[in-house]
């Protein structure tokens, strides 16, 4: 008996092991700074998102409309007939080359790195100025794209569908973190004109909102981090199986020499 009641306590200290608290899982919490500063939501700082500026390696869908379809055909970049879909835009997009700028037929070399997208199409309005008049001008950007890694539902590669997308948007188009995933270890991996940078923080602390990582840019990388005991919680159904499967066996055994 003394060993079944042993198996018994090792089986509810495996159940107890493999349970995740409400704390672990809930968003958006108030630490212990915030609670003492005694600020309402209303009354945080609220962030600005940051506008993306074009890098090497990106690439630039523009479209050059005029009254007449013959200056039309001449600057843009043949994708086909049809409307613009996004295997069409890829097809017919600019590469931002090392040097930072894109080569537009007939007009040459542009410089558009460390630009904005609103910025780029002001200083081709002033450039196809030289050539035609009452030009309408689409600058955007193609592969728009995040990837979402680690403890997450789906992860993979999603379209950034909307000007301004929170970490809390993208994780859902991944189906939200997993119940092993920790919340106060969420990375992002930032590309940057001086190489990745790599943040750290915690979707359960409500002060992400007031940080520049509550908005996601084009091409970030989000790694969902494992909590600690991950492998452990993994392999625990194994473990609670087996020890179950002795408790019972005993319990028979010992069952029978009593008879």
């Amino acid at each position: 008996m003394k060993r079944v009641n042993l198996l018994v306590l090792l089986l509810l200290i495996l159940i107890a092991g493999s349970c995740v608290s409400r704390r672990k899982l809930t968003y958006l919490q108030f630490s212990d700074k915030s609670e003492r500063s005694g600020l309402t939501d209303e009354m945080r700082p609220s962030v600005t998102p940051a506008t993306y500026k074009i890098m090497p390696n990106d690439y630039l869908f523009i479209r050059v409309i005029t009254p007449d379809p013959q200056w039309s055909s001449l600057f843009n970049m043949q994708s086909g007939e049809g409307g613009i879909t996004q295997e069409s835009a890829a097809l017919s997009s600019y590469p931002v080359d090392i040097d930072g700028s894109i080569e537009i037929p007939y007009v040459g070399e542009v410089q558009v790195a460390g630009k904005t997208l609103s910025e780029i199409k002001g200083e081709l309005d002033i450039v196809f100025k030289s050539y035609v008049t009452d030009a309408a001008i689409t600058v955007r950007m193609v592969d728009n794209n995040i990837g979402i890694l680690g403890e997450v539902n789906a992860p993979g590669r999603y379209p950034i569908t909307k000007e301004y997308m929170t970490i809390f948007e993208a994780l859902a188009m991944a189906g939200d973190l997993s119940v092993y995933s920790d919340r106060q270890r969420v990375q992002v991996v930032r590309p940057s004109p001086y190489g990745p940078i790599v943040k750290e923080f915690s979707l359960a602390d409500r002060s992400i909102l007031n940080t520049e990582y509550y908005y996601v840019m084009p091409n970030d990388i989000i790694y969902a981090m494992p909590m600690r005991g991950r492998s452990f919680q993994l392999n625990s159904s194994v473990y609670t199986l087996f020890l179950t499967t002795i408790s019972t066996a005993l319990v028979i055994i010992s069952y029978f020499r009593t008879l």
